[in-house]
This record gives structure tokens, C-alpha cells and sequence, in this order.
């Protein structure tokens, strides 16, 4: 069976959602955050990074959230286009850009002082440059006028950007002030198995 090693609101909020809209047996494992279990030597053979999530699949040991969400998509068909299609190409652009610009972003919003001794000052910075990339998800609904990310297909993308856009909350504009990207937020929140992994991480409000 699946296993998602995971930690209430944290990374592995993505892959909890698209396992439960996947309706495949699984379990989670909750990391004891609090007293650095994710930095243990038995955790950190599973992801020497010391990070959470880690999904273990059979024989197979995996991080790194986007990682984890396209296997998972990859292995249950529905969560991703056809290989070789233009849909696919987006598929694999706005995975990429949401991991490794926009997250990477919002890591330096909550971490400032991983980058510098003026950690007000980065984390400064860093909302002033997240919110144009909020602007850009608002201009990419709003352009194709679709409920989902990609358009008419519920996709592994859907559940990453719900978690990012649900980090940013308690911003001066978080991504729910967005007409498009606010309304896009609502449908993900209203899906049955979004309501089932917030329920189970007891998420309080508000969600996004």
C-alpha cells in the first residue's frame, strides 16, 4: 500500500489531495515535526534532505512534492494529459514553474533568515515578488476561462497550486483577493476529497 509520510499543512498537503481524489488505498504517516523527527537517521534515509513528503510505493522511495504528484499521475490514469500532446507540454511548464518559482518564492518568504541576518527585509521582498506570480495564475483562468488550471481537466497541477496559493492566506494580497484565481480556490475547496484531507489534517480557517 501507499504510504505518504507527511505533516499537517505542510508539502505534503498536494500529494494528500490527489490521493484522496484518486480514491487509491493509502495511509499516512505523520512526521513528528515538532520534535525533528523529518531530521532523525531513520528519516533521513528515506530523503537525506530532511524534508517533508516522502511517499514510499512498494519498493520505491520518493520526494520532492512534484515529483510524488507526477507519479501519482503517471500511475492512475486521469490526473494528467496524454504524453506528446500540447496539454501535456503545459502539464509539465506550470508543474515546473509552480515548484520552482513560485515555491521556491514562498520558502523565501517563511524562511528569511536562511538568506540573510535582515530577515524582515527578505521576507519583505519576497511577498513583493509572489505577488505577481498570483497575478499571472489570475490572468492564466481568467485568459481560458476554464474551472481548472489547465482548463476543463482536473489535474496533479490542481492540487500543488491550491497548497501555494493556500500559503500565501496571511499576506497583506493573498491569492484569494484575485476575481479568478479567488473562484478557482472555492471550486478546489468545494471538491468532496479536498473537504476529506482538510477534515483529516484538522486545517482551521482560513483555508485559503
Amino acid at each position: 500500500m501507499i504510504e505518504l509520510h507527511y505533516y499537517p499543512s505542510n508539502a505534503s498537503f498536494a500529494p494528500h489531495l490527489l490521493l484522496e481524489e484518486m480514491g487509491v488505498p493509502y495511509r499516512l504517516r505523520e512526521v513528528d515535526r515538532a520534535n525533528h523527527e523529518h531530521k532523525s537517521p531513520a528519516y533521513l534515509r528515506l530523503n537525506p534532505n530532511g524534508l517533508i513528503p516522502v511517499l514510499v510505493d512498494g519498493d520505491l522511495v520518493l520526494y520532492e512534492t512534484a515529483a510524488i504528484l507526477m507519479h501519482l499521475a503517471d500511475c492512475h490514469p486521469g490526473f494528467c494529459p496524454a504524453p506528446g500532446t500540447p496539454e501535456r507540454a503545459q502539464y509539465y511548464k506550470w508543474m515546473v514553474w509552480l515548484t520552482n518559482t513560485l515555491q521556491a518564492m514562498l520558502i523565501h518568504y517563511f524562511y528569511p533568515e536562511r538568506m540573510a541576518a535582515d530577515a524582515a527585509d527578505v521576507k519583505a521582498h519576497a511577498e513583493a515578488r509572489i505577488a505577481p506570480m498570483l497575478d499571472q495564475l489570475d490572468a492564466e483562468l481568467a485568459r481560458h476561462g476554464g474551472p481548472w488550471l489547465l482548463g476543463q481537466q482536473y489535474t496533479a497541477v490542481d492540487p500543488l497550486a491550491f497548497m501555494l496559493c493556500r500559503w500565501t492566506r496571511m499576506q497583506a494580497n493573498p491569492a484569494r483577493t484575485r476575481p479568478a484565481l479567488g473562484a478557482y480556490l472555492q471550486r478546489v475547496l468545494e471538491r468532496p476529497a479536498t473537504q476529506r484531507a482538510v477534515a483529516t489534517e484538522k486545517l482551521q480557517a482560513p483555508i485559503f
